[in-house]
């Protein structure tokens, strides 16, 4: 009998507790998943853009809550340094910055995931010409998301043009006529100087895509013709008699003192690229702008800019987070992103339907649907001696007087030719 009354509570408790398993059991396999976040890291050059950043990360973690994203950004000059090194001791980002053309900055395939339309589908929001940008010359396949476009165009001054009576040319004529006006009446026609190498380069994109033209290109491309043809070799001619209209003294005067000459209201126009906007915005809220392409050799000519893909988003052979880091490329491709980052950067995104908030990204984009391209940097940076390096110090000896413009395309002719086949007769 005692035994029966102290058996009766043990069992009872036994099957408690085995019913509170069964419970626990059950509402463990009921209750939803608790999802592990992912922390994936992304590296850029564009240390600038940090704050941007975090506004465009918050967006995608409204879509994948479950992805956490840490923006790394390093010195633009030693970035290719810092990320060959860690690509080739298998470390790195999950999502890496990359270039566009040649071998994107990273110097061979091996180190990016390939990439194409069954992965991300919204390579279909970006024109060819873009998703050209991001293929590896090596083995011709396509690494990165496009991430911007840059132009070169002709930035003025409103105000200064107003001031002087002038109006944006059309034509070389006009522009030379505009130029002469403005120094008559005391203003520096251009901010620009030709002491930073590179900025030579866009100055022959901006000032002179219209006369060199697009059929000048595909007969490069096609092994038709070279740098000594008339068409490129007149088009330098024409910036040899330009250069009096230039920053006083230009040939002394860097890229950093340009452009503070012009953000600062002491010169009336300033040939470079679409990336100058936000920078002398910044400088000069109130500057009030205008754009204009290159300038035509005769009226009824086509009005061209020259435009080159600025960079894209890939994904590091050796992350380990690849399924993350390819939503985040996705979404780096949606016209979402490209509206936000246009928005916020100030900058032209080339996804198709993006809205951009300032009408003067708005005319660039208009400006782009009739273009050729930055010539050198698209078709001829990807091996030594490079034709912008050639480009850049030809157009400085022209400009100083050291060299003609016959004898630089002869020069750059004879460099790219140690290379480029169609140039080797």
């Amino acid at each position: 009998m005692l035994a029966g009354i102290q058996t009766k509570p043990i069992v009872r408790r036994t099957l408690g507790k085995l019913a509170l398993a069964l419970f626990a059991a059950a509402t463990a396999f009921a209750a939803p998943v608790q999802a592990q976040a992912e922390d994936i890291t992304v590296w850029s050059w564009r240390q600038e853009d940090k704050a941007a950043y975090a506004k465009l990360i918050a967006a995608f973690r409204k879509h994948h809550p479950d992805i956490n994203v840490k923006f790394e950004a390093f010195e633009a000059a030693n970035y290719n340094t810092v990320l060959s090194t860690a690509l080739a001791g298998g470390t790195g980002p999950d999502v890496v910055q990359v270039r566009a053309y040649g071998t994107l900055g990273v110097g061979k395939p091996d180190y990016l995931v390939p990439l194409d339309k069954t992965t991300v589908p919204e390579f279909a929001n970006f024109p060819d010409s873009a998703i050209a940008a991001e293929t590896m010359r090596a083995d011709g396949k396509l690494y990165a998301v496009p991430l911007a476009s840059q132009t070169m165009l002709i930035i003025y001054n409103k105000e200064l043009f107003e001031k002087a009576g002038v109006t944006p040319p059309n034509t070389w004529d006009e522009l030379v006529s505009v130029s002469k006006t403005l120094k008559d009446k005391g203003i520096n026609p251009f901010g620009n100087g030709t002491a930073t190498a590179w900025q030579n380069e866009t100055i022959v994109g901006a000032l002179l895509s219209s006369q060199i033209g697009v059929q000048f290109e595909q007969d490069v491309m096609a092994g038709k013709a070279d740098f000594t043809d008339a068409r490129f070799v007149g088009a330098l001619t024409k910036l040899n008699e330009i250069k009096d209209y230039f920053a006083p003294n230009f040939s002394g005067v860097d890229y950093a003192a340009s452009q503070q000459l012009f953000a600062a209201g002491r010169a009336a126009m300033f040939a470079g690229g679409s990336f100058e906007i936000a920078n002398f915005l910044r400088q000069n809220p109130k500057l009030k702008l205008g754009l204009f392409p290159s300038p035509v050799a005769k009226a009824g000519d086509p009005k061209l800019v020259a435009l080159y893909y600025d960079g894209g988003y890939a994904i590091n052979a050796a992350s380990k987070k690849r399924d993350a880091a390819l939503k985040f490329l996705r979404f780096v491709g949606t016209p979402e992103f490209g509206t936000a980052f246009s928005n916020e950067l100030q900058n032209i995104s080339p996804i198709k339907g993006v809205a951009f908030e300032n009408p003067l990204l708005k005319e660039v984009a208009t400006l782009n649907q009739s273009a050729m391209s930055y010539i050198m940097l698209v078709n001829f940076r990807y091996q030594e001696p490079t034709g912008s390096v050639l480009l850049q110090s030809g157009v400085q000896k022209m400009l100083a007087g050291k060299a003609t413009p016959a004898e630089i395309g002869a020069e750059i002719t004879k460099g790219i030719a140690t290379y480029y086949a169609p140039f080797k007769k």
